[in-house]
């Protein structure tokens, strides 16, 4: 059986937090020494593996654990209590400027850092050029890191990370900075990495970033582990957890998301903003012709997703919407009644039921998720969101290769004087 890259078993971190500090003899003296601190855990029994070559997003609000985990992993900070493990040469790229002497040079610092990963100075000679370059930083490299702007600074720290050739990367929020070309640069190495099998923990407030590079999440509430799991599925934890932090619904969830994302405080929402509960959602199914005897879908099979919802009182403009995502989080297609010139009309308190018939879904070999909204026709009030909740799949028969399916046929015409000629 295969070792875990990294394995964490009951681990706990506390920290003490001091509310007053006595700096004067006479006020320790009256005071015995003893300084009044609370306990704070930032992090409480958390147990989870990662494989090797997998790539493990780390979701959660600010506070809540996830960047004191990634330090525990770097051996940065030791846990109170429990046990991690970890097999192979890590590097680490954990906050800004994480691990540069200010005072010191570009140069200077990609010897420091490479030193303290324990490689040797001929290692980096033969390496130095290519961490530059990606860095982008050959006419900044000789002067002191402290002239450098935030962008520079990531992108060398990053740039030394990655050349170090490491077999488990940490990174702790650097794929949000810097431009966007910097951004595109550092997720096609992240994938350079995974296609060479090597093990990576990524942790991060953008949840297109665990779409596009995780194969799994960890997401974490108040020092706990919420959910390990599939994308789609702890990105949808993560926001539940959101709403019920920030006492904000789903109509607000993107919002918090990006804010987040900033790494600012959530503001306090408008109460137009959250989320209307006269109309629910209660239930939501996906039917295809090949039910009960496959659960997949042929390509150009029609797919029908069908709803029932509840209304509380009467509503007078209601918007039904779906989006179509793959297993990357780019959406595939997505449409809603409005869109279709389909008015709903008054709806009356009580059960109703509304279909979407996709008469033909032009998909081939893969897995899709499902997203069902209601809205009014602004998109201002959002009476229910099940966010990519409902997966069905596409499988192939036949040996055409890409991403969507387009009917084909061939015509040929060969002249006689052609066959015959030479």
């Amino acid at each position: 059986m295969t070792q875990p890259a990294i394995q964490i078993d009951g681990v706990s971190k506390r920290f003490r937090l001091y509310h007053e500090k006595f700096t004067s003899l006479k006020e320790r003296a009256i005071h015995f020494g003893r300084v009044p601190y609370e306990d704070f855990w930032a992090l409480r029994d958390v147990s989870f593996e990662v494989r090797p070559g997998e790539t493990v997003g780390l979701l959660g609000h600010n506070g809540s654990g996830k960047s004191t985990l990634l330090k525990c992993i770097a051996g940065i900070i030791q846990p109170t209590s429990g046990e991690i493990r970890s097999r192979g040469r890590m590097a680490a790229m954990l906050e800004l400027g994480a691990g540069f002497h200010p005072d010191l040079t570009g140069r200077e610092n990609v010897y420091l850092n490479a030193s303290l990963l324990g490689l040797p100075k001929k290692f980096v000679d033969d390496r130095f050029d290519d961490i530059v370059a990606f860095a982008e930083l050959e006419a900044f490299i000789d002067n002191q890191v402290k002239f450098y702007s935030s962008g520079m600074y990531v992108r060398l720290g990053f740039a030394v990370a990655v050349n170090m050739e490491p077999e488990i990367l940490l990174v702790d929020e650097v794929l949000a900075v810097g431009d966007e070309l910097f951004q595109r640069k550092c997720l096609d190495r992240v994938r350079q990495f995974q296609r060479e099998g090597r093990t990576i923990v990524v942790v991060t407030h953008a949840v297109d970033v665990v779409r596009q590079i995780c194969e799994r999440a960890a997401v974490f509430d108040k020092g706990q582990l919420v959910a390990f799991d599939e994308p789609p599925a702890a990105v949808r934890t993560y926001r539940e957890h959101l709403y019920a932090r920030y006492g904000v619904a789903d109509s607000g969830l993107e919002a918090i998301a990006e804010e987040a994302d900033a790494g600012t405080q959530p503001r306090a929402l408008t109460q137009e903003e959250r989320r209307d509960f006269r109309l629910r959602l209660t239930e939501v199914a996906l039917r295809h012709p090949g039910q009960p005897d496959r659960n997949y879908l042929l390509p150009d099979e029609p797919l029908e997703v069908a709803c029932a919802f509840d209304v509380a009182e009467p509503l007078d403009d209601v918007v039904f919407g779906i989006a179509v995502h793959d297993l990357d989080g780019n959406l595939v297609y997505g449409v809603n009644t409005e869109n279709l010139g389909m008015e709903l009309g008054d709806l009356r308190p009580g059960p109703g039921t509304l279909s979407f018939h996709l008469d033909r879904l032009a998909l081939l070999d893969g897995e899709y998720f499902v997203t069902i909204g209601v809205h009014n026709s602004d998109g201002f009030i959002v009476y229910d969101w099940h966010d990519q909740k409902y997966r069905f799949r596409v499988s192939n028969p036949a040996k055409t290769v890409g991403l969507v399916h387009v009917p084909v046929h061939v015509t040929t015409s060969i002249l006689a004087d052609a066959r015959h000629a030479g």
